[in-house]
Order: C-alpha cells, then structure tokens, then sequence
C-alpha cells in the first residue's frame, strides 16, 4: 500500500511537472511569434509587430466589410446626399499627403443605423460612420475630423497590430492556463489571465485612439479644415456620455476630457492659417 500511494504521488508529481513545462513552452513559443514578426510602416516609418501585408489587410477589409456593414441596417444608398457627402469628406481627407501615399484602398461608408452613435475602420481601408454620429455632426468639418480619425487608425495599422497582439495575450492566458491546471486554484488563475489579457488590450486600445486622433488633426489639417472642429466632436459626444448611455465611440477610448486637452495641445503646437478653408458647408441632413 505505501508503494502504491508513493508510486501514485510521484506519478501526479510527474504530471504536474509535465504540465508547467507545456504551459511554459505555449507561452514561450507565443513570445518568439509575436516578435519575429516585425515590419517597418511606409506611411510611418515606425516598427511594428505586424505579419500582415497591406493586401493582406486590404482583403481582410473588403471581406469583413458587407458583414460590419449589416450589424449597424446596412449602407445607406448611394444616390443619398448624405451618403455622398461622407464619400466626399473621406476622398479629400485620403488624397493628403500621408493617406495617399499608402496601398489602402479608402472607401466611405453611411450606415443606416440612427441609434448607434459611432463610427470605426476595418483594416486596408474600409470606414464607416453611423447616421447617429453623423446626425450630431453640424459642418464639413466635424465630419472630416471623425473621418481623419478613421483613417488614422487605417494608415497606423491598428488593428493589424491588435490582432497580433490579441494572439499574443491568448497564448499567455492559455500557457498560464496550462501551468495554472496543476493547482488547486488553476481555473481562477487561468481567468485572471485572461482578464488580464483582455486590460492590456484595452490599453493598448486606449493608445491607438489617442493616436489617431493626432493623425486626424493631421489630415484634416491637410485637407483644409480647421482642426478646432475636431474639439467639437469630442464635446458633442462628452454631452452624450453626461447622459448616462455612453456613446460607442467612447467605450475603451481615453476620457473625452483628456482627447479634449490634447487636441487643445496639438492646435496650441500648429496655429491654424487663417487663410485655409475653414469650417466647411453644413451637412446636409
């Protein structure tokens, strides 16, 4: 009998041993796959952990592109003047300087949802902006500071970047999982890597966004607009957040407060030519 209880407590021993060295060598293998992968932005010239190409993510884009299009009613038609108008602001805001000299192929798109308050890019070029963000947005302006912010997060390869960095965080949750499987409490620390995971994303999230709006602030700089409009999308939305439903476009984004101060920065750094085009007209609604 006690050979068969040493027999059997070194046999779990073995397996818990077992079970840390896969867990370590998932999370080491996820380590070296994340940063092998690293490629140089043209649009940039930042390094960036990024497996894919720009046709990779224009593909991805034009695919995914019909689906994201149907969770928000889908595009409004094309014979719409509204629809037209943020094809427009979009085109001029992707013929400045550093958008055009990208591979993206940039499209524009309404969506018919009136209840979403939002607006977002796909990778490779595909962006969207809800009748409920642009039904609060009063001038050319406005809109062509959402849009720069899009775009922004096209030319800066954000979501390229957050899907590597997302199977990265899965690997880590997963080889934790693994080591954590030996213990007692194996199951809730795997869940705490798993949260962990996902508040990483989130900050890096947060990082993006405030990115993006300084290329914002940059295109529609470009594109000769006056970046101070951009001070008004983020007070519209702040007054809608105050409302208690806070608007998507807000959620994982910095404090409006805080965007707010620093485009206020950005604009302070780049007085705007009082001889560009200005405001623009108002949107027709």
């Amino acid at each position: 009998m006690t050979q068969y209880y040493g027999y059997g407590y070194g046999y779990g021993g073995s397996r818990f041993h077992l079970r840390t060295i896969i867990g370590l060598v998932v999370i080491l293998f996820g380590i070296i796959s994340y940063f092998s992968h690293e490629s140089i932005n043209p649009a940039t010239g930042e390094r960036q952990h990024v497996s894919m190409t720009a046709d990779d993510e224009i593909a991805l884009g034009v695919q995914a592109a019909p689906g994201m299009a149907e969770q928000f009613g889908g595009d409004v038609a094309a014979s719409d003047s509204r629809a037209q108008e943020v094809s427009h602001i979009g085109m001029v805001i992707a013929e400045t300087p550093v958008p055009k000299s990208t591979a993206y192929k940039f499209q524009y798109h309404l969506l018919s949802d009136t209840q979403t308050v939002n607006a977002f890019a796909l990778p490779g070029g595909q962006i969207f902006i809800t009748l409920g963000l642009y039904q609060k947005l009063a001038d050319e302006a406005e809109l062509a500071g959402v849009l720069g912010h899009e775009t922004g997060h096209v030319v800066e390869r954000h979501v390229a970047q957050q899907i590597e960095e997302s199977r990265l965080g899965q690997t880590l949750a997963i080889g934790s999982g693994i080591v954590a499987s030996g213990h007692r409490n194996g199951l809730a620390t795997w869940a705490v890597a798993d949260l962990v995971n996902q508040m990483v994303q989130l900050r890096f999230s947060r990082a993006d966004e405030s990115q993006a709006d300084q290329c914002g602030l940059v295109y529609m700089s470009d594109a000769q607009f006056d970046p101070r409009a951009m001070i008004n999308v983020m007070q519209i939305l702040e007054s809608l957040a105050g409302g208690g439903d806070e608007p998507e476009f807000f959620q994982t984004h910095p404090n409006p407060p805080d965007r707010i101060e620093a485009i206020q920065k950005w604009i302070d750094e780049n007085p705007y030519p009082a001889n560009q085009r200005g405001r623009g007209d108002p949107l027709p609604q």
